[in-house]
C-alpha cells in the first residue's frame, strides 16, 4: 500500500486525489476552484462527505497550503510523510517531451522555459510543484504532459501555413492541450462500448474554464483543437480562442498595447468573460442567461457555435465518428450547454438524444444518445488524477 497524490492544476483550479497505490483506491479527493477570482471555493471528500469552505484563494500556492492543511486537519493522513510520490498535470511539453517523466532540476528549467507557450499554466503548475516539494522535501515528483497524447498528429494537423522555417527553428506548431483527459475519455468510452479503442473513431469534448476538442481516430489523434499555446482553438472562460490575426494588430495599434499587454487581454480578458462582461465562470453566464441577459445569451451562443464549428469539421476529417464525448467542468455538469451544441448537431450527425435524461446528468457517467443514434452520446467525467497516478508509480517504481 502507497500513497501517491495527483495534482492537476488547471488556470483557475487545482484538483486532487490521493491514491492507496496499486489498488487505485481513492482516500480523498477535491478541489480549489475560482482561484484568482474575488472568492474561492475549496472543497475536501472525507469518509463520503464533502466539506466545503468559501475563502479567498489568490494564487496557487494558497491553494496547495489549503489542500495540504485539509489532509492533516481530517485525518486523512496522520503525517505528510505519509505521501510517497506526487504527480503533476503540466500542460506544455514542447517538443521536449512526448511522455511523462520524473521531475529534476533540467526538467523544472525546460517546463519553465516553456511557460511562455502555456501562460495561464506553466507557471501554476511550477508554483504547485514547489509548494510541494518544499511540503514533502523526501519524495519523488513526476510530470505528466497534457501534450503527448497529442503527438500521433500529423504534419497536415499539427503545421500552421506559415514560412516552414518558423517551425523547423522554433518549432511552431500545434501541440494541443488536455491530453491526459482526452486519453482517459477515450479509453473509458471504448471499455462502456465494449470494443478497443482501435476499432472507434471518436471526438472528445473537453469543455471547460479551458477547453479543447480532439479528433481521435483507432486510439490515435489526428487532430486538437488547441495551437501553439491553450489561447488557440474555441472560445474559454477567459481565452479568445482562435480569431483573425489581423484583429491583434490592428487592436494593438488601436490601444498602444504592448505584445505582453495583448497577450494578457487575449489570455485573461477574453472568452466569456470579455463577451459577457459578467465572468469567466460559465455557471455565472447561465444564470444571467435564465434571467434575460442579452450579452449573457450571446455568450453561450457564441460559445455553442465554435464547439459546433469544431466538432463538424472533425466529423468530416473522420468520415463520421462512433461516439461523441462530453467532460470537464461544462461538459459534465452543464446540461443546457450540452443541449445547445448537440440540438445543433443533430441533423448533419443522426444523433438521437435524449434530453430528458441529459437534464438529470450533473457529473455522472451517462449513455444520453438513443439506440438509434448514429452517434453514440456519453458524459463521462474525467480522471486526469487516476492517469497522474499510474504514472507516478510506475516511474518512481513504488
Amino acid at each position: 500500500m502507497t500513497k501517491v497524490i495527483s495534482v492537476n492544476s488547471g488556470s483557475s483550479s487545482l484538483k486532487f486525489q490521493l491514491f492507496d497505490m496499486p489498488s487505485e483506491t481513492v482516500l480523498t479527493s477535491g478541489q480549489a476552484e475560482r482561484i484568482g477570482l474575488d472568492m474561492g471555493i475549496f472543497t475536501i471528500k472525507v469518509d463520503g462527505q464533502k466539506k466545503v469552505l468559501e475563502t479567498p484563494i489568490p494564487d496557487h500556492k494558497v491553494a496547495v497550503d489549503l489542500l495540504l492543511n485539509a489532509l492533516l486537519e481530517n485525518h486523512v493522513v496522520e503525517s505528510l510523510d505519509e505521501i510517497k510520490g506526487a504527480g503533476h498535470r503540466i500542460v506544455q511539453g514542447g517538443p521536449y517531451f512526448d511522455s511523462s517523466i520524473v521531475v529534476d532540476e533540467d526538467v523544472v528549467a525546460k517546463v519553465d522555459e516553456l511557460a511562455e507557450l502555456a501562460p495561464l499554466h506553466n507557471h501554476a503548475h511550477l508554483v504547485c510543484y514547489k509548494a510541494f516539494r518544499e511540503a514533502l522535501p523526501q519524495i519523488g515528483h513526476v510530470f505528466v504532459f497534457d501534450t503527448a497524447f497529442h503527438q500521433t498528429m500529423g504534419p497536415e494537423s499539427f503545421l500552421f501555413p506559415v514560412p516552414y522555417e518558423w517551425y523547423t527553428d522554433y518549432k511552431i506548431r500545434r501541440y494541443g492541450a488536455h491530453g491526459t483527459s482526452h486519453f482517459y475519455v477515450n479509453r473509458r468510452a471504448a471499455e462502456l462500448m465494449g470494443k478497443t479503442p482501435e476499432e472507434l473513431d471518436m471526438i472528445t469534448c473537453h469543455l471547460g474554464n479551458g477547453a479543447s476538442i480532439s479528433a481521435i481516430d483507432g486510439g490515435k489523434v489526428v487532430n486538437t483543437s488547441m495551437g501553439l499555446t491553450p489561447l488557440g482553438g474555441i472560445m474559454m472562460g477567459t481565452r479568445s480562442g482562435d480569431i483573425d490575426p489581423t484583429v491583434v494588430f490592428y487592436m494593438m495599434k488601436k490601444l498602444g498595447c504592448t505584445p505582453d499587454e495583448m497577450d494578457t487581454l487575449l489570455n485573461k480578458k477574453s472568452g466569456m468573460l470579455g463577451v459577457s462582461g459578467i465572468s469567466s465562470d460559465a455557471r455565472d453566464v447561465e444564470a444571467a442567461l435564465e434571467e434575460g441577459n442579452p450579452r449573457a445569451i450571446l455568450t453561450m451562443d457564441l460559445y455553442t457555435n465554435r464547439v459546433v464549428n469544431v466538432v463538424g469539421g472533425y466529423y468530416m476529417q473522420l468520415g463520421g465518428c462512433d461516439a461523441l464525448i462530453f467532460t470537464a467542468g461544462l461538459g459534465e455538469n452543464d446540461a443546457s450547454t450540452r443541449e445547445r451544441i448537440l440540438k445543433k448537431l443533430e441533423k448533419p450527425m443522426g444523433l438521437s438524444i435524449d434530453y430528458e435524461l441529459n437534464n438529470k446528468i450533473h457529473g455522472k457517467e451517462c449513455l444520453i444518445s438513443k439506440p438509434d443514434s448514429r452517434t453514440a452520446v456519453y458524459v463521462i467525467p474525467t480522471n486526469e488524477e487516476l492517469m497522474i497516478a499510474r504514472d507516478t508509480v510506475r516511474l518512481l517504481g513504488l
